[in-house]
């Protein structure tokens, strides 16, 4: 446990953070579950729609530290390239 102000005081700043990185790390596996189930459903327009939608979570999550920037490009890669091979 912590004894010092200071030391108080940076708990409290790391439980805040905490729980922003929780929402935003939710946020961001949201919309990369949604493209998933486009990219099932065989719609490719639903799709493409979805991934728009969840580059910028994904590239934000990255720019906030969440997540490191090359998973995050990966992620997007990946997924643009299963999108672009499906049938139109």
């Amino acid at each position: 446990m912590a004894n010092t102000r200071s030391a108080k005081k940076a708990i409290r700043k790391m439980e805040r953070q905490t729980d922003v990185n929780k929402a935003r790390r939710s946020r961001t596996r949201t919309s990369v579950r949604k493209v998933e189930e486009a990219i099932a459903s065989g719609d490719k327009d639903a799709a493409a729609a979805a991934l728009k939608a969840a580059q910028p979570e994904l590239m934000r999550s990255a720019q906030k530290g969440v997540m490191h920037k090359n998973v995050a490009s990966r992620k997007v890669s990946r997924l643009s390239s299963r999108i672009a091979s499906m049938s139109a």
